[in-house]
């Protein structure tokens, strides 16, 4: 027994020892104490330690659980352990045994002393239940009639849990020696164990396991969590902690009465509603009485709750109409659309453009027609035209291409020096590629030397 003494006494000073560390878990330390049995039958071990009388083994696990021929167990406290959770269901600890051998396989032996001391790596599969199956790994040193051996050791168990901090402990494990003087054998395990290290951090008389406030004092009826605002409603649920509240609006008072806490309520004292963010709408409108410029009068939110400008009275908003002053259709964003008789017309004018002969010059006498033109064009004044030169067949079609690029150019520049954006004009020849008429009279010829100004389609 002086070495069970000798192993409690390491056991409470390890404890002892780590207690005074920080701890951040509720009862993170566990002890436990009980009866272990050793058994060196069920091993498959083809060898006998030199120091002890030669023995049989069995294969392994065969007759694992024969208690009154294989097990050795000391009618007393056998074994104490200590282990600390360090989380994620992992716990470290050690483990002190003794024991008296009297059966090594199926051989009878003199009683032989037996004293253990492993370190342990458990991890627990359901942290916390009341039934707590766990898995062991670790390593220690055996010694068996004082021939001591290094070991490796696996096992399996489970914790009962009677209470929060007191439990039956039951586990099995083999201990596996590599030195020819070592026994290898299995070691079972059954006993009580108590967790402990709990606190109560902020001193309000509930456990902090069970405080959903630990680090404030608060009420036993709400768990540890106090009410500040006296409302019977923990601060915790208390969306208004500091001011007292009903249930309904989760601990916030309600002014005006029109269903919306008041902390939401952007008109807490004028009645409105939810989707208004507790405001009124008089006119309607969808903007909120607060923050509508046009209350009685109708308005989208982008203006403030007020109509949208629109000068002309064509439909299209000013913010929308690129002819704000001049009636247009919706379509053509608020300018006025050019119809196929306008541009017929156009048309009509630019094919009475003269040139001088093989020259891109303009006549003087075109000059009319063309300031008729830029009339037109002032009239659509988001409209964009492709200015064309035709020309007959006569002469190469090299100078002819190039006759007619030149021509329509003339044109572009004759009306963007007349105010016409250049960006609306874009000029473009084709020679003597698209006739309207025969070139093989000299009215045909005629009518194929044109200008024309089409609108380019969106």
């Amino acid at each position: 027994m002086k070495h069970l003494s000798k192993l409690m006494a390491v056991a409470l000073l390890f404890v002892g020892f780590t207690s005074l560390q920080a701890q951040d878990e509720n009862n993170p330390w566990q002890i436990g104490f009980g009866v272990n049995a050793v058994d060196a039958y069920p091993t498959n071990a083809d060898d006998t330690p030199s120091h002890l009388p030669a023995f049989e083994t069995g294969s392994i696990f065969s007759e694992y659980f024969n208690v009154s021929d294989h097990w050795n167990i000391l009618p007393s406290i056998s074994y104490i352990s200590v282990s600390r959770y360090v989380g994620d269901g992992f716990s470290v600890g050690a483990r002190g045994s003794l024991n008296r051998i009297e059966n090594l396989g199926d051989t009878a032996v003199d009683d032989l002393s037996y004293y253990g001391l492993d370190g342990t790596i458990k991890y627990s599969f359901t942290q916390g239940k009341k039934f707590d199956p766990f898995a062991e790994i670790g390593g220690g040193y055996t010694w068996v009639d004082d021939i001591g051996a290094g070991t490796i050791n696996g096992g399996v168990g489970f914790n009962y849990w009677f209470t929060e901090n007191i439990g039956l402990t039951v586990q099995t494990g083999y201990k596996h020696a590599f030195e020819d003087y070592g026994l290898k054998h299995f070691q079972h395990l059954a006993g009580l164990s108590i967790k402990f290290g709990g606190k109560d951090t902020d001193g309000d008389g509930v456990y902090d396991k069970n405080d959903a406030c630990p680090e404030v004092a608060g009420l036993e009826a709400f768990n540890g969590c106090p009410d500040a605002d006296g409302d019977g409603i923990e601060d915790a649920k208390d969306a208004c902690p500091n001011t007292a509240g009903s249930k309904e609006m989760n601990g916030c008072p309600d002014t005006d009465g029109d269903g919306i806490a008041d902390k939401d309520d952007a008109c807490p004292n004028e009645a409105g509603t939810a989707a208004m963010n507790g405001c009124p709408d008089s006119d309607g409108d969808g903007v909120a009485d607060n923050v509508d410029k046009c209350k009685d009068e109708k308005g989208p939110a982008a203006n403030d709750g007020c109509p949208w400008p629109d000068r002309d009275g064509d439909g299209v908003p000013d913010k929308d109409d690129q002819c704000p002053d001049k009636v247009g259709t919706v379509a053509n964003n608020g300018c006025p659309e050019l119809t196929a008789a306008v541009q017929k017309t156009l048309n009509d004018y630019a094919k009475t453009i003269l040139f001088d002969t093989g020259k891109s010059s303009i006549k003087a006498q075109s000059e009319e027609v063309l300031t008729n033109i830029v009339g037109i064009l002032n009239e659509y004044t988001n409209a964009k035209f492709t200015v064309e030169g035709h020309t007959d067949s006569v002469g190469s079609a090299k100078l002819n291409q190039k006759l007619s690029e030149t021509r329509a150019q003339s044109v572009v520049d004759f009306l963007t020096s007349n105010g016409i954006s250049g960006s609306r004009l874009n000029a473009v020849g084709y020679g003597e590629d698209k006739p309207i008429a025969t070139n093989n009279t000299r009215a045909g010829r005629k009518q194929n030397r044109r200008v024309e100004i089409n609108l380019v389609k969106n």
